[in-house]
């Protein structure tokens, strides 16, 4: 048994504070890994606000980059080794024999174990996982920032690859936040024509030197007339309502209106305005496992990189107050400091 140090939120709103717990030996596919680095996301905001409705305590984090220490007989020849750099995303465990994981997209698996809901996440010493979700972090990505490519990366990389996009077509985002500046860079790596969609000008300069080829207000729906029957992919990161009739005619005909945020709002669709042009609105949970190595080698090659900002582990009452705030530019990344 290892005894692990972390940061956990024991009531509903409360502040984390220091906890401990056991990890018990690895069995004969895990990977047990000593966490150096953890991103703070979204997403762990919203289990530790309640929309999870998960139990207390919580202990959230699933940006994960650190090093082997441990492995299975079974994980010992699978391509790891300790001492190893790796990551683990949101996902720890799949089956491996439903037809999902045998078609090849185990994020699909119908008995997929993630972690939070049901284990606990990074903002810890230690964390287990199964071989195939502990994924090497190649040369070229510093692992001290690869922890946002883990969940935020994957997320907006994954239907690059999963709908075939080509370099001639033409990609908006919507959002230019944790998810979408890193879907600027992906996009305009892949060489397709990106245009950004935001709501804040002063992310102007900034947007284009990420590679967006054109800033479009998000706020102003009437500057949008110009471009009706423009784009090959719209990827929407945000979580907020928009005007999903005048971004659907947007669309190119076989265009893609894609979420990877999640607005919570039922979104209207008027079937005519797919039929006709024959468009298609689709959502993404992160990735299978080969796109998760497609997606850090393309980084590594094109030097795509969250931007990020560090604080202690320690500190981590005051990250999230950052990021709640707004304030976050534009990732935020926990250092192990136990």
């Amino acid at each position: 048994m290892t005894k692990v140090n972390a940061w956990a939120q024991m009531e509903p709103n409360g502040k984390l504070v220091p906890y401990t717990y056991e990890l018990t030996p690895v069995d004969a596919e895990e990977v047990e890994v000593e966490i150096d680095n953890c991103g703070l996301c979204h997403t762990d905001l919203s289990a530790l606000n309640g929309d999870f409705g998960l139990p207390r305590p919580i202990v959230a984090g699933h940006e994960i980059t650190g090093r082997i220490v441990a492995l299975g007989e079974v994980a010992k020849n699978k391509g790891l080794s300790v001492g190893q750099t790796v990551g683990i995303g949101w996902n720890k465990e799949s089956c491996g024999h439903c037809d999902q994981c045998l078609n090849g997209d185990p994020h699909l698996c119908v008995n997929l174990k993630t972690i939070i809901l049901g284990s606990n996440g990074g903002f810890s010493s230690r964390i287990k996982a199964h071989w195939l979700w502990v994924i090497p972090v190649p040369e070229g990505i510093d692992a001290a920032d690869a922890g946002p490519l883990f969940c935020a990366g994957i997320t907006v990389f994954y239907p690059l690859l999963e709908y075939g996009l080509k370099p001639t077509d033409k990609v908006a985002v919507f959002g230019i936040g944790g998810l979408g500046h890193l879907a600027v860079q992906f996009a305009h790596a892949w060489g397709s024509e990106v245009t950004a969609f935001s709501s804040t000008a002063a992310k102007h300069d900034e947007t284009l030197k990420l590679g967006a080829d054109r800033i479009v207000s998000s706020r102003d729906s009437a500057g949008w007339e110009h471009l009706k029957g423009t784009f090959d992919l719209i990827i929407v990161t945000v979580s907020v309502s928009l005007e999903w009739d005048k971004i659907i005619a947007m669309l190119a005909p076989k265009g893609r209106l894609h979420f990877v945020g999640i607005p919570y709002e039922a979104i209207p669709v008027s079937v005519l305005s797919l039929l006709i042009p024959q468009t298609s609105v689709s959502a993404s949970p992160a990735g299978s496992r080969s796109a998760f190595k497609k997606m850090l080698d393309f980084a590594s090659r094109h030097k795509i990189k969250a931007m990020i900002e560090h604080f202690p582990m320690s500190k981590i009452n005051d990250a999230i107050e950052h990021l709640e705030s707004g304030k976050a530019n534009y990732r935020v990344v926990l250092d192990a400091d136990f």
